[in-house]
Formats: structure tokens, C-alpha cells, sequence
């Protein structure tokens, strides 16, 4: 029987992906990179490795079997050890580090390529699990103003720009004006700079829509935005009115506890059509 690996990085969504396969009684391989535990703290049969041992880690997956992968987690580019590369994997580093030299899109999509080189085929978590993204729809009780969809059409705006520049999945706007912009630090640090800033003298707008959004082009088996609970108290705590992502286009971990939590906080939960 063919085997699906699910290659994990940090958070949540590994666990959630993880239960998705044993409970479909799918056979699968659990793997992480070393420097990204996730699922290896809770778990005892995860296969970890090392990217500058990556042919043999890919060799080991075509000899137990598997035929897919799905990625799922957060990672950074690590900093690699010249003495741990083997020859093998010597050979495709101009490759990895090429891509490396064309941003986040470019290595992923190396990755993909690598990948099939293989035999595996890359699918994406909503494959696995469709239930992970919502279809256009108002997910809580509270609903967007009408300043808040205007602020949402900016919001998805500005992504379409910047994430054609390879920058961030997300942004917040209020009355028409960004207030922050998603970077490699990520969400919860663009969330956290934001309330730290209206907790002080810098006079801003109030209110305001967080917006998410996969980058335009963006090969969709792989690195989908993603939102959670924590998410959620973020954004309130940013004193934010709701969050507006695109609908089918972001993952959505823990999705019944990220409803109540912005019912209860009185926030908005918008899968909205298109970017």
C-alpha cells in the first residue's frame, strides 16, 4: 500500500493533519526537520532529518513506500552545516541555493520539483483535510460595516501588490490606511507590534480589518496562510473589528474554537469571494 509522508514543521496544523490521516486509517510516515520539532513532542515515531541530508532522507521515503507528500507547519530557511553535507546531497545544493536566492516562492517551488524527481507527489493540506478552508461565507455571528468591507477591498488590494513582490500573506487596514504589514516575522509579531502601538502616543486609526491571502501564483499545495484561536484573541487584542481572509484560499486550524472565540470577542469572521 502506498504511504503519504506529512513532512512537519512547527504549530498546530501538523497535530491536525496527523489525526486526519489515522483517523481515514491512510498509511503515512511523520517527518520533521530537525530545529522545527512539532509532532516528535508529542509523538515517538517521527522520522527527523537534516536538509543537508536530504538525498538520503528522500531515499528513505521512496524505500518505505511513499508515494505523497503533504507539507504542514511553519519553518525558516535553516543555516546549514558544510560538514554534515553528504555527496549526494552536495550535488543539488546549487539547486537549493538558487532557489533560495529567488525568495520564499521560488524554494518551494524547487522543493516541489525535488520532490517529484523522486516519485512524490505533492498535495496540499485541504486536500488531505477539506474541512481546513471555508467556501465565501460569514463563519461568526458578528458581521463587517460597511467601512470594514471597504477596508477589506483595500486590504486584499494591497496583498495582490505585495504579494506579488514575494512579501507577507497578510495586512491590517483601517479607514482606507495600512497599518501593518505581514513580514518574515509572521502574524502573531505583526498582531503583537500593532497592539503594542495603540497601547502607546502614536495616534491611529481605530478599528480595522486583518487581512489574509495567498500570494498571486501561488502553487496552493504548499505554504496556504493559515489562521487559529490565537489568531483571533490577537486581532482583538490589536483592537482589530474582524478578519477577512480569502474564502478557500487559507487554512483554518481549530476552526469551531476560532468562531466562538470571535463571537464571544465580538469580532468578524469573513471568508470572502476572490482576492
Amino acid at each position: 500500500m502506498s504511504k503519504i509522508a506529512l513532512i512537519s514543521g512547527r504549530g498546530r496544523l501538523p497535530h491536525v493533519l496527523a489525526d486526519h490521516l489515522q483517523a481515514d486509517g491512510r498509511a503515512y510516515v511523520l517527518a520533521e526537520m530537525e530545529g522545527f520539532e512539532s509532532l516528535s513532542s508529542t509523538r515517538d515515531d517521527v522520522l527527523r532529518f537534516r536538509l543537508e541530508r536530504l538525498v538520503p532522507f528522500l531515499d528513505k521515503l521512496q524505500d518505505m513506500g511513499v508515494t505523497q507528500a503533504v507539507f504542514a507547519g511553519g519553518v525558516h530557511r535553516p543555516r546549514l552545516d558544510p560538514a554534515l553535507i553528504d555527496p549526494a546531497t552536495m550535488q543539488l545544493l546549487p539547486r537549493i541555493m538558487a532557489a533560495m536566492n529567488r525568495g520564499d516562492d521560488g524554494t518551494l517551488r524547487e522543493v516541489i520539483a525535488l520532490m517529484g524527481e523522486w516519485g512524490l507527489d505533492v498535495v496540499g493540506a485541504q486536500d488531505i483535510c477539506p474541512d481546513l478552508v471555508a467556501p465565501a461565507s460569514m463563519l461568526s455571528n458578528v458581521e463587517p460595516k460597511g467601512a470594514d468591507k471597504q477596508d477589506a477591498a483595500r486590504g486584499f488590494e494591497i496583498l495582490r501588490m505585495t504579494g506579488a513582490a514575494d512579501v507577507g500573506q497578510g495586512c491590517v487596514v483601517s479607514r482606507g490606511q495600512c497599518l501593518a504589514l505581514e513580514a518574515l516575522p509572521g502574524t502573531d509579531a505583526m498582531l503583537a507590534h500593532l497592539a503594542e502601538l495603540r497601547a502607546g502616543d502614536l495616534a491611529l486609526p481605530e478599528g480595522g480589518v486583518f487581512c489574509k491571502a495567498p500570494k498571486p501564483g501561488q502553487d496552493r499545495r504548499i505554504d496556504l496562510p493559515a489562521l487559529g484561536p490565537e489568531t483571533v484573541l490577537a486581532a482583538h487584542s490589536a483592537g482589530l473589528r474582524g478578519i477577512a481572509f480569502e474564502a478557500g484560499g487559507v487554512l483554518l486550524i481549530d476552526r469551531d474554537e476560532m468562531v466562538a472565540r470571535a463571537n464571544a470577542l465580538g469580532l468578524f469572521l469573513w471568508a470572502r469571494e476572490g482576492a
